[in-house]
């Protein structure tokens, strides 16, 4: 392959991005997702970005893979390498690829002359024809075809074939026909690059150790691990994307490690194991959440998962959670609206709904995870937090947590760790007073003590979602009803103590601060970077948790100007500081992304360099 010789030859070792253009319901993202864990397992630090429609099958959907060895991760905009499979996207995909990179496409047909760049190199693979020479069956051919790209990005990016081979064959142990297919589609692809091109490309990849300690998760799947760590027996759903792999990750860790063998049968025999746990596919997200609430109310630890169209269901249930003090746990897996919005677009637009969600004065718990470790170690906080609290408490993942392979470092767990039930009056505390009122007798967070059905009488108690005293009894005497709901608004603000700390990170000499939440984390960090090497330092704040600490604020008013990175239209998380911590709004700048594709640094280093400058 000749290589235009003005075009930029550097080579650059783990600092490249890759882009491949499929066409959604083609098998595409089995061959890219294999690319992306062969080269995490040559120890290099890397993320995958799966651009996905919501239909079944015929749009086009992308998967974006970036290598850094610094750790720079988030997404990038700029690609080297263009992978075009399909041809109702080629001028826009080719269009991507910066000055210098390169683009491989299926030459079992031309491209129109009016595509081709002079700055860009066109890597022309017959790989329609190669499997149509190699395979019988016609969907063989096209799934065959995905694996013989792949095959050729592993040796134009010099990705170890050994490995990728490994993977394939852990992938398919136990189908000896496809492991034996795609073998071969591997190396057709391989080989034909080794034969007609200069292998590997000036970008490429060579071994670290940078991964050891880390492992390549999913935010559903985590999230859905640390429910099961916390306890969790009893889930209630409505199958909603992006948050249903949460579901079916918990069922699939609740049939192994929640079911237990049943005293006097012989093992192994009908009946000898049962279910140590309920998972329940309701008929709507109302219903859900009311089956939730009932097994909360009842003493077990329960949850939901949903996304913003579900919270909207749900509203007036979590107002009676709110009122009547049921603890319960709300999975939100954000993705774009109103109304049906793009389901497989992701954005954090749910942020004023949860923190307020329900008709009259409520305010809720909330917690924000950037990635899928801080899933699992949230998950699990959120169960705590809900029972000290006697709460509700959402935590707010969004799809590119949720649904997108991240790098993180290992999960870890303690051992020693006891779930925090907070303030359950067992028989033996009842015996020891007079008389249990369930809205009396607040501790220093103003929590009041709960009892548990089958609990001695003197624990019984009369539940109402209408207006009642701090004795549970009904009343619509102004007095006794704010003395209610106030004690409610001290206990929210109280919780600003146990959700997860802010993260902060300064610098010398800055005047300039940056607020952000969530998956904005990367992209956010990765950007400051960039403006201190350019001679601008900024301070940095994630906010991890709501109600929030008198930190948010304090920063807010100690910079002279303060950005707030989030990814909806709204500024909602501008707006919520605003409103809860009194600072003026005009005190912060919105710096927003909401189109639906994951964060860049790019965007925030542009936004925020041109408005300092105006």
């Amino acid at each position: 392959m000749a290589i235009d010789a003005s075009l930029d030859t550097t080579v650059r070792v783990n600092d490249f991005s890759v882009k491949l253009a499929n066409v959604n319901g083609t098998g595409s993202a089995s061959a890219n997702s294999l690319l992306m864990q062969a080269i995490f397992r040559m120890g290099i630090p890397v993320s995958g970005k799966n651009l996905f429609p919501s239909n079944i099958q015929g749009l086009p959907t992308w998967y974006e893979i970036r290598v850094n060895a610094s750790g720079y991760t988030a997404r990038a905009l700029d690609y080297d390498l263009m992978v075009a499979m399909n041809s109702q996207t080629y001028a826009e995909d080719i269009d991507d690829v910066r000055h210098g990179g390169y683009v491989l496409h299926d030459s079992s047909w031309p491209l129109d002359a009016d595509l081709l760049r002079e700055d860009v190199t066109f890597l022309g693979i017959p790989l329609a024809r190669m499997c149509i020479e190699n395979f019988q069956a016609p969907r063989e051919r096209v799934l065959m075809k995905n694996i013989a790209y792949a095959g050729a990005v592993v040796a134009l990016l010099g990705i170890d074939v050994d490995l990728v081979a490994d993977l394939l064959a852990e992938t398919f142990a136990k189908n000896q026909n496809l492991k034996a297919s795609n073998q071969t589609a591997l190396h057709l692809g391989y080989d034909y690059a080794l034969e007609n091109f200069d292998c590997p490309l000036p970008f490429r990849v060579a071994p670290m150790d940078a991964t050891s300690e880390s492992i390549l998760i999913d935010g559903n799947t985590a999230t859905a691990l640390g429910c099961l760590y916390a306890g969790a027996t009893v889930a209630a759903w409505y199958p909603i994307t992006p948050a249903t792999a949460v579901m079916d990750n918990f069922i699939r860790l609740c049939a192994q490690y929640r079911r237990v063998a049943v005293e006097g049968m012989e093992p192994g025999s009908p009946g000898s194991v049962k279910n140590n746990y309920l998972i329940l596919q309701a008929e709507d997200e109302i219903a859900a959440i009311g089956m939730v609430l009932g097994a909360s109310w009842s003493g077990a630890r329960a949850f939901t998962s949903t996304s913003g169209p579900g919270i909207s269901l749900m509203n007036e249930l979590l107002g009676l959670a709110y009122y009547t003090e049921i603890p319960a746990v709300i999975i939100d897996v954000q993705r774009t609206g109103p109304s049906t919005g793009m389901p497989t677009r992701t954005q954090q637009a749910d942020i004023l709904m949860c923190a307020y969600a329900s008709h009259g004065d409520t305010k809720h718990i909330l917690l924000f995870p950037a990635n899928p470790g801080e899933c699992f170690e949230f998950a699990v906080q959120s169960f705590d937090i809900a029972e000290r609290f006697q709460t509700p408490v959402f935590m707010l993942s969004d799809l590119d947590i949720g649904m997108n392979d991240w790098v993180v470092p290992q999960l870890k767990w303690d051992d020693t760790y006891v779930p925090d039930r907070g303030r359950v009056l067992d028989d033996q505390d009842l015996k020891g007073i007079a008389e249990f009122f369930r809205y009396a007798d607040e501790d220093s967070d103003f929590v009041t003590p709960r009892t548990l059905p089958g609990s001695d009488s003197k624990g019984a108690y009369f539940i109402r979602g209408s207006g009642h005293d701090k004795f549970g009894q009904y009343t619509e005497n102004p007095v006794q009803y704010q003395e209610v709901v106030d004690r409610l608004k001290a206990k929210h603000a109280a919780a600003a103590a146990h959700v997860p700390a802010p993260i902060v990170q300064r610098r010398a000499g800055a005047k300039v601060g940056v607020i952000t939440l969530g998956s904005c984390d990367l992209a956010v960090r990765e950007a400051l970077d960039q403006l201190a090497a350019q001679g601008l330092n900024v301070d940095f704040m994630r906010v991890r948790g709501f109600p929030f600490v008198p930190e948010v604020r304090e920063f807010v008013e100690e910079h002279e100007h303060c950005f707030v990175v989030e990814q909806n239209r709204d500024a909602q998380l501008r707006s919520l500081i605003s409103i809860e911590t009194g600072v003026a709004i005009e005190k912060m700048h919105a710096l927003l992304a909401y189109g639906g594709f994951p964060l860049s640094a790019r965007h925030v280093v542009d936004r925020i360099t041109s408005q300092l400058e105006n």
